[in-house]
């Protein structure tokens, strides 16, 4: 079935394949390109719909939201397509979170707003509650570690969310991540907003008293998230649960499953009617949530209760509140063929320094890559340009404007005269290095590229794709030689070997394929991780494959027999990217913890860990220095890219 948009359409339904109402005459496609199939929502301001992508052959679920408040009377539309936009754009900005829908396009069509956001498969709480019966305390702590961290990123981009409910909580089915959804009530938050009462919003009986009287602030997102929380635990109307009369709030009475005093202490704290008296920041209920003291009344609250064998540990509150969520997910059990261990006291600590921190970007940095002479640098951003850097002064050289987006991936090609990068869209751009002369753009991927990377001698560039295909172009011409199909979610992470007769894919559906790169046939299929790949790197020698993903962990493969060697589970957090050093003994890694690691690539032994980047890291390279000049020290080097909008170049000290 098509549903027709048009909000004073009598008769809404239409054939699948209908292009304009057969009742009113309204255009049934948005854009051309998303066709509603039924409407799943409606607010104050709007509609939503569950529609399809008809644009994409497999014609992907998403959500279209229309514009449509139900108070026309003061409907200014000026106004309304200004406050539409600044939604869209503070959207695209905070989908960038994995447990945030991503936003996909922006309308205007016929008069009316849209935004088409990503569609998330799963039950919200209401519905879960409804099916499953009300949450344990087990269940409602894991809640609160899971969506937290949500809600801080959230807040480190000056947003209130305003309408916490269980409604708008859903529970991811693929990954049972907890999303945040519906930003349709969400506001910026200014200096001049702190003091000015603004208009009341948000579903009544979760809202928090000054956000009741247009005066919400980031706690008030913390008092709806306890509404909730005691909500799941009696699956009782919140107006039920307070008491007018002593103005406090009688949950315990009806709880379904018992509560620890050690939790019921967190959430009053949350729920406290006077901002004062309740948690200001959301690092701040982490750090109790994960207290001894909470732990060991969880133990002893629910029988038979077991905690995971590795629980997330809240960062500093200073830092989480400006952090992306990390990976809730727990560590997979260490599988090894070789015992790990792990340097006491990383006694090599002490051997790697921050020498310089480059401050030139205004938004994250994606991707960072070593030019092949170690002389230079160059990083990728979400401010979409590509820096060109001095690697021996961190001088700023050249700025690359890559006008479509986003920059998502960047590499460099062995002789280092050409520089590759995707943005958010579908095209490949390549660079000269040394001029900054735009080359050549290639464009066939039918959603945006995620990765890229050249082959050894240069004749080839991979990219990976959302739409779920690795591409392999003939260089110089530009021409498509493969396209690599077999993944069922989006490739993120692509490599050569050091021969050029293979290349690794890694992608959200866990998995790591490896292709014969001249027949484009399938040749291994490694399978272990338990969530999305986000990177992978192949050792000099081609015989050690290295992955990391969300859930946590590095493994290292055989290349050759495709089969596990090892698996390393010191990040607490997802891993987001690896590199290994050029005599291969050394592997890289940075992760969501905000930790730099370096690990032994022949034994698995963790060597160091580095702190310094205040939010995820997304991006490593290693290289080696050779004394070119009195103002070059020989040594190893670690560039590092990350969420807090600096590269950081660090240095080995020998």
């Amino acid at each position: 079935m098509s549903y027709c948009l048009n909000p004073y359409c009598r008769a809404p339904q239409n054939p699948d394949t209908a292009k304009f109402c057969s009742t009113c005459g309204f255009k049934l496609l948005l854009g051309d390109r998303y066709r509603a199939l039924q409407p799943i929502g409606r607010g104050g301001f709007g509609r939503t719909f569950l529609a399809v992508d008809e644009y994409k052959p497999s014609q992907p679920s998403c959500v279209i939201k229309q514009f449509f408040p139900q108070n026309r009377s003061f409907y200014d539309p000026e106004h309304a397509r200004a406050l539409f936009r600044r939604e869209a754009v503070q959207l695209e900005a905070l989908g960038e979170h994995p447990q945030i829908p991503q936003l996909l396009a922006h309308f205007e069509q016929a008069e009316y707003q849209y935004l088409v956001q990503e569609f998330i498969d799963g039950p919200n709480l209401l519905q879960e509650t409804a099916r499953r019966g009300a949450f344990t305390e087990e269940q409602v702590w894991q809640l609160l570690n899971d969506l937290l961290p949500v809600i801080a990123f959230i807040h480190s981009h000056q947003v209130i969310h305003r309408d916490i409910k269980p409604q708008n909580i859903i529970r991811r089915a693929a990954t049972q991540q907890f999303v945040l959804v519906d930003f349709g009530a969400a506001k910026t938050m200014t200096g001049s907003d702190v003091s000015q009462t603004g208009t009341s919003i948000g579903s009544p009986v979760f809202a928090a008293p000054e956000q009741a009287i247009g005066k919400a602030i980031f706690a008030s997102d913390l008092y709806s998230l306890g509404v909730t929380c005691i909500y799941l635990l009696t699956q009782v109307p919140p107006a039920d649960l307070f008491d007018t009369e002593e103005g406090n709030w009688q949950w315990q009475r009806y709880l379904k499953h018992p509560v620890s005093g050690a939790l019921g202490k967190i959430l009053n704290k949350m729920l406290q009617g006077a901002v004062k008296r309740r948690y200001q920041l959301a690092a701040d209920v982490l750090r109790d949530l994960n207290s001894p003291v909470v732990m060991d009344a969880l133990h002893l609250s629910t029988d038979g209760y077991r905690l995971p064998t590795q629980t997330a540990q809240p960062a500093h509150s200073a830092e989480l509140a400006r952090s992306p969520s990390p990976s809730t997910t727990s560590p997979v059990a260490l599988e090894t063929t070789a015992p790990v261990t792990q340097l006491s006291g990383l006694q090599a600590a002490a051997s790697w320094v921050c020498t310089q921190t480059l401050t030139d970007h205004s938004s994250w940095v994606r991707s960072v890559v070593i030019h092949p002479d170690a002389t230079s640098i160059a990083s990728g951003s979400g401010d979409r340009t590509i820096k060109i850097w001095d690697l021996a002064t961190g001088a700023l050289l050249r700025t690359l404007s890559a006008n479509a987006g986003w920059v998502r991936a960047i590499a460099v090609s062995a002789d280092g005269q050409t520089l590759a990068n995707c943005n958010n869209d579908r095209r490949l751009v390549l660079w000269h290095w040394e001029t900054g002369e735009r080359l050549q753009t290639l464009d066939g991927h039918s959603d945006w590229a995620r990765a890229v990377c050249f082959s050894p001698d240069g004749h080839l560039l991979a990219s990976g794709s959302q739409d779920k295909t690795i591409r392999l172009w003939q260089l110089p011409t530009g021409d498509v030689k493969q396209v690599l199909v077999g993944h069922t979610h989006w490739v993120i992470a692509v490599a050569f070997s050091p021969d050029g007769k293979m290349i690794a894919s890694g992608s959200r559906d866990k998995t790591i394929r490896l292709w014969d790169t001249s027949a484009g046939t399938l040749v291994h299929l490694l399978e272990g991780h338990q969530d999305a790949v986000n990177a992978i790197t192949i050792s000099p020698d081609g015989r050690t494959l290295a992955s990391a993903s969300d859930d946590s962990t590095i493994r290292l493969w055989d290349l050759p027999t495709g089969k596990l060697k090892q698996v390393l589970s010191d990040h607490k957090g997802a891993v987001n990217a690896l590199a290994i050093d050029p005599d291969g003994t050394t592997l890289v890694s940075g992760s969501q913890d905000t930790t730099i690691k370096l690990w032994s690539l022949a034994t698995g032994v963790l060597l160091d860990s580095l702190a310094g980047h205040t939010n995820w890291v997304w991006s490593v390279a290693m290289s080696s220095l050779a004394q070119t000049d009195v103002n070059t020290t020989p040594g190893k080097v670690i560039v590092s890219g990350s969420w807090d909008a600096t590269v950081k170049i660090w240095r080995q000290q020998v």
